[in-house]
Parts: structure tokens; C-alpha cells; sequence
């Protein structure tokens, strides 16, 4: 058995050359100018001894949260999706606001809740009709689709806040950044 040494690509990976579509948040994709491949941890697990205590392997994945970064656009409307989206989740207001969004703006597909076919339109889904799918297209240096990550049941766990100020002596357009944390995340190579 000859072990081979010699990578096939000698080729490396741009950081500029990606793609984040999150199913909830259409508005969002077009500005996004940054986002990151979250980290995984193993736990440990350790076996105390009079001498040394003994790492061993743990046996849960602990997943970092996907960060997003974008530009917000002039009507304010990517910024707004997913305010109302956390607002949904936590309804500081009144419970109205997460079964609304539930009903009148989740794009959550139907088959992936589980809905029958009897259903009525219109009515409240399922709770899990508040989290998304998310997919990051890694790209190769010439744009072709290299790997897919495929975030399953995302939802929104900040927005940053904005900063206007009438000090500025050039215009730098607002920016904003989100967490999310989500079930897992699976790395497919195309």
C-alpha cells in the first residue's frame, strides 16, 4: 500500500468566495458580506488518578453559532426580517406575535413540517414552523460550487444595533451582524 502524499489542488481556498441563503430571510442574501464556517467541540471527559488525571474522548459536539454579517438596505427591510423574526420567537408584546408569524410569515415549506394535506390554509403550523434551513455554497476560485453546508433548523439569537451619526466626514454605509444557532450542520462536497 503506497500512501500518497501529493495533493491533487494545490489550489487555495478564497475567503471571498462563498454564498449564504437562509430560507427565512430572502432579504438578507443579496447584502451578506461575511459570514463564518462555525467550530465544532468534542468534550472530555477526565478520569481523575493519584498521578495525572486521564483525558478521555467526550461524546457530545458542542456547534459554535453561524455569524452573519450584511449591508442594510435603504428601506431597512433585511434588518427588519429578522428583528421580527426574533421578536417572533420571544413575543415581548403579546403571544399574538409568534403565532402570526407562524401563520402569515414563516417560509418554512410545508413537507418539511409535517403537515397534512387536510390542513386549513391559513391556520397556525406547528412550532417548528419558527426555524429555517440554511445552506452555505463554498465556491472555488473560478465561482463553481465546490461543497454545500447545510444548516438544519436554524433560528435567530441576536441582531446587533445600529449606529447613526451625523459625525462622519464620508459616507460608510450601516452594517449589521446576527447570530443563529441551529441543530447541526452537515459539509457535503459536490
Amino acid at each position: 500500500m503506497t500512501i500518497r502524499r501529493q495533493p491533487e489542488s494545490i489550489d487555495y481556498a478564497s475567503p471571498t468566495q462563498f454564498v449564504l441563503k437562509i430560507n427565512q430571510l430572502p432579504e438578507v442574501q443579496f447584502f451578506i458580506t461575511n459570514c463564518n464556517l462555525p467550530g465544532i467541540n468534542l468534550g472530555e471527559a477526565v478520569i481523575p488518578t493519584p498521578l495525572k488525571q486521564i483525558p478521555v474522548m467526550g461524546d457530545e459536539l458542542t456547534f459554535e453559532n453561524l455569524s452573519i454579517g450584511f449591508l442594510v438596505n435603504e428601506e431597512f427591510t433585511n434588518y427588519i426580517e429578522i428583528q421580527k423574526w426574533l421578536n417572533a420567537i420571544g413575543f415581548p408584546q403579546s403571544r399574538d406575535q409568534f403565532t402570526s408569524f407562524k401563520a402569515n410569515q414563516s417560509v418554512t415549506p410545508q413537507n418539511k413540517l409535517g403537515v397534512q394535506n387536510d390542513s386549513v390554509p391559513g391556520k397556525a403550523t406547528p412550532a417548528n414552523a419558527m426555524f429555517s434551513d440554511a445552506t452555505l455554497t463554498l465556491l472555488t476560485n473560478k465561482n463553481n460550487p465546490i461543497a454545500e453546508v447545510k444548516f438544519e433548523d436554524l433560528y435567530p439569537v441576536s441582531l446587533s444595533s445600529l449606529e447613526f451619526s451625523q459625525e462622519q466626514t464620508d459616507v460608510q454605509y450601516l452594517r449589521a451582524s446576527a447570530e443563529f444557532q441551529y441543530k447541526y450542520y452537515t459539509i457535503t462536497q459536490l
